[in-house]
């Protein structure tokens, strides 16, 4: 004694419960996604931060100065004196862009290099 309508209506709800499991369902695999992705963030974040404080101790005015004095007799640094600085009307103006892009040839962008590998002043 069902109707027509009656099977409908029962079509129509089990379309519907389908429906809405189904987007559940992808709900739930979104959610997983945010929170893999905000783990890996979380983990970059840590990293950063860790390397962030290896920096900082790397670049201790004190560790570099004991550095410096270790190897001294290797690097043969010298002390900057006012007179060593260039005032700025002396400093040599910028190159030009377009310039600098016609001078490189096959030698990987450094103008000049293949003149100077052929001429043995360079060792490649």
């Amino acid at each position: 004694m069902l109707r027509t309508h009656d099977v409908l209506l029962i079509f129509a709800m089990i379309g519907a419960a389908t429906a809405t499991y189904h987007i559940k369902h992808q709900a739930e695999v979104k959610l997983e996604d945010v929170e893999r992705l905000q783990a890996e963030i979380q983990l970059e974040e840590d990293t950063i931060d860790l390397l962030e404080a290896d920096w900082s101790l790397l670049n201790q005015p004190s560790r570099l100065q004991r550095l410096t004095a270790d190897y001294a007799e290797q690097l043969q640094l010298e002390v900057i004196t006012a007179r060593q600085m260039a005032p700025w009307g002396e400093l040599p103006p910028a190159p030009d862009p377009a310039v600098a892009e016609d001078a490189s040839g096959s030698d990987g962008g450094v103008p000049g290099l293949d003149t100077m590998l052929k001429t043995g002043s360079v060792q490649p």
